[in-house]
């Protein structure tokens, strides 16, 4: 039987301490640099290329190997953040990332194998940055109260953004003053800082962190879930995979990947090969998406948080998501509309910051869903995602090379029109594993 656990009914505590949001805000950081050492290829996509040959299908198929690893990674990644901990997991993760990010730069051009050697690389990488966000749920999970957790994944998610957003400058800058060789390696470098960080800063629970007051620990407690707090019972595989509101959720969250890997893998390319803007100006206009979703991640949380004691959490999270994702489909395609290359950048950015204000619904809802097993449940969820990235990152030349660039972007909004339908079947009171009253 379902048991319902409406926020509006929590017992009120005063919010005390702030050792919580160092957790969100080293999370945030984290994010960012991830992103970073993800979309650097994306910037230094052209000069790939040259350097290997490569087609734009091949290309895309490098692109593709490291959604690939990322995507089959997620379901362990969170489980294993269940497992043995999740700020231990993520301190492993970034070591590992940072490793791969440095290794590229090093696959020599002129062998047969190079592509093979540029796939295995990427897809290893992608395995690595896979434990980030079902990790990071996990963290949500044991450390946000419900009424705190719109905000705080929010903010988590703006990283996404604020990572995206300085890849463009940083990597042309480095490209244009060096090499793009350099610019991976800046990047790792930037990782192994941040891991740093990490290890000095997060723990896997208030229990755990030893700064955490008395006082902030029972405003924590009392504001999780009924799941959460009263029972450590860790849900099966079979019974997540199974489990029909995980699969809706993950259905959306597919959409909202296929549209959001537009901007992380072909839209640098896209002004400045089918636009027409030269590097400089690429790098300008590419970074108005990732500063828009890094605003409207946080915004969306935010709004998300203030409406629930008003308006209840279907109204809070499905109605926020279901009209973000709506909005967003409007503004893409609209975008294939506009024959001005910058404006159709600024309207695409607007594309970007609506579809990420659903971002901190899709994982506070698997977090209230999931509980102590928050890390398998957001993980199968934000495997659908990059599943979907895979998909536009493979099929967006393709459709392109075949129909029209016009064509891809109105495929891109059909798929996100899907998304926002699903969030209508989204039970956002379920739980997997409720205590027994």
């Amino acid at each position: 039987m379902d048991v319902l656990h409406d926020v509006r009914r929590e017992p009120i505590i005063k919010p005390v301490g702030y050792q919580r949001w160092i957790v969100v805000v080293s999370t945030f950081i984290v994010a960012a640099v991830s992103y970073l050492d993800r979309n650097n290829i994306s910037i230094a996509a052209s000069s790939l290329q040259r350097e290997f040959g490569l087609t734009d299908v091949q290309l895309g198929t490098v692109f593709s190997a490291f959604i690939i690893g990322y995507a089959l990674s997620q379901p362990i990644g969170g489980r294993i953040a269940d497992r043995f901990g999740a700020a231990r997991a993520i301190a492993a993760a970034i070591v590992w990332w940072s490793i791969f990010t440095a290794l590229l730069p090093v696959v020599p051009s002129g062998v047969p194998e190079a592509l093979a050697m540029l796939l295995a690389v990427r897809f290893l990488l992608g395995i690595g940055e896979a434990i980030i966000f079902p990790a990071s749920n996990r963290l949500v999970a044991s450390w946000i109260p419900s009424r705190e957790r719109g905000f705080a994944n929010g903010l988590i998610f703006a990283g996404v953004g604020v990572g995206g957003s300085i890849a463009p400058p940083l990597i042309t800058f480095i490209m244009l003053s060096h090499s793009w060789r350099w610019a991976f390696w800046l990047c790792a470098l930037i990782g192994l800082a941040a891991g740093a960080m990490w290890m000095l800063l997060v723990r896997n629970s208030p229990a755990e962190q030893e700064s955490v007051s008395p006082g902030e620990r029972l405003y924590i407690e009392s504001g999780l879930p009924l799941h959460t707090a009263k029972t450590h019972r860790v849900v099966g595989w079979l019974e997540v995979v199974g489990n029909r509101h995980v699969l809706v959720l993950t259905l959306s969250y597919f959409c909202y990947g296929y549209v959001a890997y537009i901007f992380f893998t072909w839209f640098f390319k896209y002004l400045s090969e089918v636009r027409g803007l030269n590097l400089k100006s690429s790098a300008l206009y590419a970074t108005l998406p990732f500063i828009a979703m890094a605003l409207a991640s946080s915004l969306g949380g935010l709004v998300s948080d203030k409406l629930m004691p008003r308006f209840g959490k279907r109204a809070a999270r499905c109605g926020v998501a279901g009209w973000s994702l709506f909005a967003a489909s409007i503004f893409v395609w609209s975008a294939t509309q506009v024959a001005d290359a910058r404006l159709a950048a600024v309207v695409l950015a607007g594309g970007a910051g609506a579809l990420y204000l659903a971002q901190s619904a899709f994982w506070a809802i698997s977090a209230d869903i999931g509980g102590a097993s928050a890390g398998l449940v957001s993980g199968i969820m934000n495997m659908g995602c990059q599943l979907g990235g895979v998909l536009t990152a493979a099929l967006t030349p393709i459709v392109a090379h075949s129909v029209g660039w016009t064509a891809s972007f109105a495929v891109a909004a059909a798929v996100c029109l899907i998304g926002a339908v699903a969030w209508l079947f989204v039970d956002p009171f379920y739980c997997l594993a409720p205590r027994s009253i």
